[in-house]
């Protein structure tokens, strides 16, 4: 069974998309900001990661370029769960190693879209 880390400083955003990733069959685990998800890909690195980008502490971007920078960090999918729809912003996301992003407010469809398209479903 593949880990999925849901990265978001709310607490409901986590919960609505921790069931549907353990309806799609992912084990979950959680962080509510990008310090704490390092810290959680340092003890074990999963397998994707579900983003928000903006989080206090350490926002999304910077948490991606850091992990990108982690030995075994190349690895996980990244998808982006945002509610910046501008282009450049999914661009920024996209070239600092996101895989895939979503727009809040978002569904089990559309999560296993993703998920699907980055080979993970």
């Amino acid at each position: 069974m593949k880990q999925v880390l849901v990265v978001d400083d709310s607490p409901v955003i986590r919960k609505v998309a921790r069931r549907i990733l353990e309806g799609l069959h992912f084990r979950t685990s959680e962080a509510a900001d990008g310090k704490a998800a390092l810290a959680e890909c340092e003890k074990a690195m999963p397998d994707a990661i579900l983003l928000d980008w903006n989080m206090p502490e350490m926002d999304g971007f910077e948490f991606l370029c850091a992990l990108r920078k982690m030995p075994g960090g190349a690895t996980p999918k990244v998808v982006f769960c945002t509610t910046e729809n501008e282009v450049g912003h999914i661009a920024r996301a996209m070239h600092a190693g996101a895989d895939e992003y979503i727009m809040k407010p978002f569904d089990q469809n559309i999560v296993r879209s993703k998920f699907e398209e980055i080979g993970l479903v």
